[in-house]
């Protein structure tokens, strides 16, 4: 295995530094390090981040860019090591897609960032905001003494894979489920816009999107939520009173907690006849940062990486389609409308509450599934430092464990006055089905087949 090999070739990974290029002599162990790097893929997955979140992205459509862009990388990185294999079969739908051409030499680093960035620019709006760092990365690899036509063979091989994944994701229904707008019955108990925007549902046709790994949106139905009830013996109540206490009565710890996962991708803000909007990053960008985070700090090589982004973007993506199939099938009241309505008429909650409605928890689900593929791929009681929301002027938080984070983003949506305490027990379960079904289902790394003592027949 080499940073820059020919197609079909497989050399030891111990001696992979002791090697230069083959393809130019002039090529230095320093830049096979460099060039075997995970940095340009790591800091493609932040540029990403940043462009979903100036054009404002839902946290399901943006749970949708990353797992097609991180798909693509993971793609056009498999033929660098024989120890892993492709999503091919494995994702619903997914078919086999281009290979890189027998006894050629190719730089399948730069062909895995260019194939992410590729797939990138498809799937966003504000494609300038790329150009800079783009051409920064190519200039980088060149520098690295990767001969032209290797740098040439390697971005259109990048290019063939982002092609590929693009007509797959063509055919996921994401196009047929736009302009859609969820109806308002007014029912008891069931969801209606909040202030200040009072903004439609969001994505009220997401569980028609194709999943990628679940057999259907509904594979991992939740419980039914306490029924909506006004009787203050009732489960609902309490729930709804739960909140109201948690929330009036908060710590400076659990204020910390809340906005630190706020992960509001549009907060209205309103003063006087003035709106203007704060941006963040979405609940999925978090947990790719986490995962961006934790590669760099486990100096995890370029296909660990490509495989971490792989899986945790797979496992938001299928985690948001059970969520949302659920969302929109209970369609339940948020705690601001029924504490309005049944204890404080001025009540508001912590953080805005998200247009959409309330059960199950996104956070809870979307967190545990994603810290359930982390420890799969890094361990249990991992410890790391989340600096993810220091952008946007929050702390970091330590975290010894992925378990104890999706924990904590989980019940933050309590003490954010957003959701009732069983819409985030329930979403933890949920997630962690997510979670599980995945790691079940995709098989990155090829199984090796043992042979088998013959069977004794019985006389």
């Amino acid at each position: 295995m080499r940073a820059i090999l020919k197609a079909g070739s497989v050399v030891s990974v111990v001696l992979l530094l002791m090697l230069v290029c083959s393809c130019k002599k002039t090529t230095s162990a320093d830049n096979q390090k460099k060039i075997l790097a995970p940095d340009p893929l790591n800091n493609a997955v932040t540029k990403l981040t940043q462009v979903i979140t100036h054009d404002i992205f839902s946290p399901t459509v943006a749970s949708r860019i990353y797992m097609y862009s991180s798909v693509a990388a993971y793609e056009a990185l498999v033929p660098l090591n024989s120890d892993y294999q492709s999503l091919t079969g494995q994702l619903k739908g997914f078919t086999a897609g281009p290979k890189p051409e027998a006894a050629q030499t190719y730089c399948f680093p730069l062909a895995s960032v260019h194939a992410f960035m590729k797939v990138a620019r498809t799937l966003t709006f504000s494609v300038e905001m790329y150009d800079e760092f783009e051409n920064k990365l190519y200039e980088d690899y060149k520098d690295m003494g990767i001969p032209d036509d290797v740098f040439d063979r390697s971005i259109a091989f990048g290019d063939s894979v982002a092609a590929h994944v693009i007509r797959y994701s063509s055919k996921d229904n994401y196009k047929q489920t736009r302009g859609f707008r969820h109806t308002i019955t007014n029912q008891p108990g069931t969801w209606v816009p909040t202030p200040p925007g009072y903004m439609d549902g969001i994505e009220p046709q997401w569980f028609k999107i194709r999943t990628l790994t679940l057999d259907s949106a509904s594979q991992f139905k939740p419980v039914p939520p306490p029924a909506y009830n006004t009787d203050k013996n009732s489960a609902f109540f309490k729930e709804a009173q739960d909140v109201y206490d948690v929330t009036t009565h908060m710590t400076e710890e659990q204020k910390w907690i809340a906005n630190f996962w706020d992960c509001n991708p549009f907060k209205l803000n309103v003063a006087g006849h003035v709106n203007f909007a704060t941006k963040k990053m979405s609940p999925g960008g978090h947990w790719m940062s986490i995962s961006n985070i934790i590669s760099r700090q486990y100096k995890a090589d370029i296909m660990k990486t490509a495989e971490t982004y792989a899986l945790v973007s797979i496992a938001l993506f299928d985690g948001f389609i059970s969520c949302w199939d659920e969302k929109y099938r209970s369609v339940r009241v948020r705690p601001e409308t029924a504490i309005n309505q049944l204890i404080d008429k001025d009540w508001t909650p912590f953080l805005q509450t998200p247009p959409f409605p309330e059960y199950t928890s996104g956070h809870s689900v979307i967190s545990t599934a994603s810290a359930t593929v982390l420890t799969h791929l890094y361990g249990d009681n991992i410890s790391f430092v989340d600096s993810t929301e220091v952008q946007y002027g929050i702390p970091p938080r330590s975290f010894k464990s992925f378990r104890q984070a999706c924990e904590e983003a989980a019940i933050s949506r309590l003490y954010g006055g957003i959701h009732y305490r069983s819409a985030i027990e329930v979403g933890l379960v949920q997630g962690g089905q997510v979670g599980e079904w995945v790691l079940g289902h995709i098989q990155t790394h090829k199984v090796i087949a043992t042979k088998s003592e013959p069977t004794k027949q019985a006389n």
